[in-house]
């Protein structure tokens, strides 16, 4: 080993100094540039909305809306037509759009000419001015991707540029002990990508085989047999001999742009490549761009007024070789103190496989010192320097900061709102690490690229997108960007018109293609109102976490959650967040009374585990380490799973490091707060020792999820029937079970908070206990519920102190107009225990029985392709029916696709007087659906619990009942285009109950 690589004490500043740099820069931004300046002071500062009342829940405001990403064939479109889709989009009640500059289902690269319609020309800034004007009239907002398609990337720079993005490719040839090598310096092992003309040779080393240390993927090497022999290179020749101890390797290190491009290019003329992620050169690339050739006079004025966020995607940098930058070696040395070379063979890659391996050891050290470098680099100058930036025009900046190996929990800290997704995340904890970063950081948002599903093109219900999203709210998202909504017209495109995902190679794409060219658009408004409630309640206040997971490696979008807390501790009410190092830095990572970030997500304890991303190793940075003994001195419990005796640096230790970071966590696990398990399944009596219990709870194994918030002394409960992981099985099923809900206020009391219908109702039967209320939670799969617990009288009831239930054998107890009801489906007398302690006895008579209406008209509007790509003609049918049944077993609606309204009359004798109301159960229903009962328009219907309560609607005598349903459209375009959707199966569409008409008799006990 030369001299220049051997272990040097590291500087005087902690490991993660880089990324803390990182911080405050951001920081420093959002204070210039008037963004709330929570990133520099502690939570408690501000973390979400004050101000919530039953006002705003029933008509929530614009900002909390969901959003479309909004595809655009690059410049190929219209003003006008870019102004009506503004006004589609704000008309259907949502807040906004992202424009994308996306079309992977154009395979003819002739339909778009790049000259004049490319990204970033003349023609799509003149859209980008129509939307964001016509935003500004309507009162929502554009955001903006930072270049087309993803990774970001700018015309005007090659491939050999500085600002272009980078791979270290290696080249390497094996030589027998005591031969000689004499020739060109190996060439890369794959070649440059066509457009790149430069490569640069940075370093040849050699090193001995060890079979010892190989893999079986990985070659061996003696750490201590490297050498560096680039000084013997003589015009790009090498002459060397191996020693006689041993095989040999030589490995020669190239330096090269990737040559890699946006996806499903080109969008523009000249090509457009993507940027250097980790240097100041390729963020400045970006921003000269914009800067020179989109922000006209116009655009500047319009961002201030209706801009909203620049959006990057996910960090696709994709290359055979490793992910470089030139300043790397430097800012390694400066990380770490020692020189990167010498370390080179453990981190190379070929083909996205590790090459080279050193003892084990030393292999994950170095491995974990390179991406943290990388890590640093990516933060400070592309994430810090875009968001600061951003700002000065008025932006905030949005990002899905993953993708590569770094530190994405760290990077949520920075951005003013990461952004998951729901196809590339496997589970919800990939959600809870940008959650952990985003709180701990003070700021508001979690974002969530919404509801792409592979194939799901035309074929995609609103229902499934609710199951799908039901978790990730669980798991702090609390915006949705739709994916999505497509630009209406291109050349040569089919019916229903221009979609940026499908055809995708052929087939139908991934979906949805969102807009008023589905049937179900009709009912879309219901949709956007119950997402905007859901969002405004988990922006309300302050998040609450029972336990923060730390996570030595801050990745996500991997699908890997923390030891018992994803098995077990969510199904019995366990919440958790997860932590990297570099925000234990923040100034929100203070103790007080037990909780961590007591003015933000007030963890009560702190999990710490083995490294999961290196093979759970007991490891751990001193710095790191430091800090947990500064929590658990202050008063933090913390849970430390594993050999901790044992632990070793997670990185490549100074002189003295080892020792000194056993030290200081065998201090940490003398604190009278610590305690040390050895196994995941005394994780819980370790908790309950600590005296540290979540603020919910179930009594018994339970897929409900839940997410809690707390603002001016309300709780507010999100909870959801779902899974960690939506491909999990057993599928879930229905629950109906007690949850224990811990109050922040004393005496405060359970509101019952309908996303669907906007109305807020106090709930009847509940049991309370010091601190807790118990209430009674019954949910179908991926079904929702929203409790508060706050002040009688909060939401202007007018129940004041009255008594609650507390027991009853009636099936519901409700607060209605009249007061404190009891209901029952059956005629019968019912006890009902009051918070008082008496008893009350009711008896409700001649309730009617449960009726299934079998005679129904049907009126279908079937939609067919028109005279144009968008335009839509619609054949009516109409059919008696004597039994529901789907579509798709309907001969005249086979393949139909569109909106089906059903009418049934029900009539209902003289017993039918007062003291009697129905629910409707509509049973199984494809897609979207409203009712409406003797004209009367129902509130939106749960479309995943579809039963609604008709109230005083019904009438003795004939009552009229409509159910309008809408469905996707894959029925049809598996006709009209059997080429590409021929292979869909048949769906079942429509109404296919059972529906049941459920009376219910009522009175009042109080």
């Amino acid at each position: 080993m030369n001299d220049h690589s051997a272990a040097h004490p590291r500087p005087g500043f902690r490991r993660r100094a880089l990324l803390g740099a990182a911080m405050a820069t951001a920081a420093a931004g959002a204070l210039d540039w008037g963004v709330p300046a929570v990133a520099v002071a502690d939570a408690a500062t501000s973390t979400g909305i004050e101000r919530f009342n039953a006002a705003i829940f029933a008509r929530p405001e614009r900002a909390a809306a969901p959003r479309f990403r909004w595809w655009w064939p690059d410049g190929l479109v219209q003003p006008d037509e870019i102004r009506r889709e503004i006004d589609q989009i704000a008309d259907a009640g949502f807040g906004g759009a992202e424009i994308a500059a996306v079309h992977h289902s154009v395979s003819d690269t002739s339909v778009l000419d790049t000259a004049k319609h490319g990204w970033g020309g003349a023609a799509w800034v003149a859209g980008v001015e129509a939307a964001l004007s016509q935003a500004a009239r309507r009162g929502i907002t554009v955001d903006l991707t930072i270049g087309p398609s993803w990774p970001a990337a700018v015309p005007g720079i090659t491939p050999d540029s500085d600002a272009a993005v980078k791979e270290l490719a290696y080249g390497t040839v094996t030589l027998a002990a005591g031969s000689t090598w004499s020739g060109p310096v190996p060439a890369p092992v794959y070649a440059a990508a066509s457009q790149v003309t430069e490569q640069h040779l940075l370093l040849v080393q050699a090193a001995r085989v060890d079979t010892a240390h190989s893999t079986r993927k990985e070659t061996g090497l003696d750490q201590d047999s490297v050498r560096d022999l680039t000084a013997d290179v003589r015009d790009g020749t090498l002459n060397w001999t191996a020693p006689g101890d041993g095989t040999y390797v030589l490995i020669s290190y190239w330096v090269r742009g990737s040559g890699q491009t946006p996806e499903a290019g080109p969008h523009t003329d000249p090509p457009a490549y993507v940027v250097d992620h980790f240097s100041a050169a390729g963020t400045r690339a970006v921003t000269d761009f914009w800067e020179a050739h989109i922000l006209t006079p116009a655009v500047r004025r319009l961002l201030k007024v209706s801009g909203g966020a620049l959006f990057e995607d996910s960090i696709e940098l994709e290359t055979d070789g490793l992910q470089w930058t030139p300043g790397l070696p430097e800012a390694f040395e400066r990380h770490t103190g020692r020189s990167l070379l010498p370390l080179l063979p453990a981190v190379i890659l070929g083909h996205s496989n590790q090459v080279f391996a050193f003892e084990a050891a030393a292999t994950r050290q170095i491995r974990h010192d390179f991406w943290e470098t990388v890590s640093g680099l990516f933060n400070e100058h592309h994430v810090t320097a875009l968001r600061t930036w951003a700002h000065r025009l008025g932006l905030e900046l949005r990002s899905q900061p993953y993708g590569l190996q770094t530190d994405a929990i760290a990077s949520a800290a920075l951005l003013d709102i990461p952004e998951g997704e729901s196809l590339g995340f496997k589970n919800l904890d990939d959600y809870r690490c940008l959650a952990g970063g985003r709180d701990m950081a003070g700021h508001t948002v979690l974002s969530c690229e919404a509801g792409a599903y592979a194939g799901g093109a035309y074929s995609t219900t609103w229902q499934k997108f609710l199951r799908t999203m039901g978790g990730a709210y669980a798991a702090g998202v609390n915006q949705t960007v739709i994916h999505g909504f497509s630009y209406a017209e291109l050349p040569g495109v089919k019916w229903p018109g221009y979609a940026a995902f499908t055809p995708y190679k052929g087939t139908a794409g991934y979906g949805e293609s969102w807009g008023p060219r589905h049937a179900t658009w009709k009912h879309v408004p219901d949709i956007a109102a119950c997402l905007s409630r859901v969002h405004e309640v988990l922006r309300t206040g302050r998040p609450r976490a029972d336990v923060a997971v730390f996570r030595q490696t801050g990745y996500s979008a991997t699908g890997i959650g923390a030891s018992w807390f994803t098995a077990s501790g969510i199904t019995s009410g366990w919440t958790h967040q997860f932590l990297s190092g570099p925000l234990l830095d923040l100034p929100s990572a203070t103790v007080r009374r037990g909780r961590l970030a007591p003015g933000g997500p007030a963890y009560k304890a702190l999990f710490v585990e083995g490294d999961f991303f290196y093979g759970s190793s007991i490891t751990l940075a001193l710095s790191d380490a430091r800090a947990l003994l500064r929590l658990a001195r202050a008063g933090l419990p913390v849970v430390m799973l594993g050999a901790w005796d044992t632990v070793v640096p997670s990185g490549l230790p100074g002189t003295g490091e080892a020792e000194e970071l056993r030290s200081v966590v065998g201090r940490l696990l003398a604190e009278p707060l610590v305690r040390q398990v050895s196994d995941k399944t005394a994780v819980p009596t370790a908790l309950a020792d600590l005296g540290v219990t979540p603020d919910v709870r179930y009594a018994t194994s339970s897929t409900l999820l839940n997410f809690h918030r707390v603002a001016d002394g309300v709780d507010y409960y999100y909870l959801c029937n779902g899974k960690h992981a939506e491909t999990v099985k057993p599928a879930v099923a229905a629950i109906d079970h007690d949850v224990t809900l811990t109050r922040t206020t004393a005496g405060a009391v359970p509101y019952l908070l309908d996303p669907w219908s906007g109305r807020i109702e106090r709930v009847g039967r509940y049991t309370e206990d010091d601190d807790t209320v118990t209430v009674r939670v019954a949910l179908q799969p991926g079904q929702m519920r929203i409790v508060a617990l706050g002040r009688p009288g909060l939401f202007g009831d007018r129940d004041g102190n009255r008594p609650h239930a507390v027991a009853s054998e009636a099936e519901e107890v409700r607060f209605t107009g009249s007061g404190l009801t009891v209901r029952a489906s059956a005629s019968g007398t019912y006890r009902t225990v009051l918070s008082q302690g008496r008893t009350v006895t009711t008896t409700l008579r001649d309730v009617p029985a449960a009726t299934e209406p079998t005679s129904w008209h049907l009126h279908v509007e079937d939609w067919r392709p028109g005279t144009t790509a968008t335009g839509t003609t619609i054949v009516e049918h109409d059919l008696d029916l004597d039994a529901l049944l789907p579509w798709s077993q309907i001969p005249e609606l086979a393949d139909v696709s569109g909106i089906g309204r059903y009418r049934t009359t029900v009539t209902l004798g003289e017993g039918w007087s007062g003291g009697h109301g129905a629910h409707l159960e509509l049973g199984t229903v494809t897609d979207t659906c409203r009712v409406t009962v003797n004209g009367h328009r129902l509130d939106p219907v749960d479309q995943i619990h579809p039963v609604v309560d008709l109230g005083g609607l019904l009438k003795q005598g004939r009552n009229i009942i409509e159910i309008e349903v809408a469905t996707p459209l894959a029925n049809r375009l598996r006709t009209t285009d059997p080429t590409v959707y021929g292979t869909l199966t048949r769906a079942p569409y429509g109404l296919q109950g059972p529906v049941r008409l459920v009376p219910y008799g009522e009175d009042r006990i109080a």
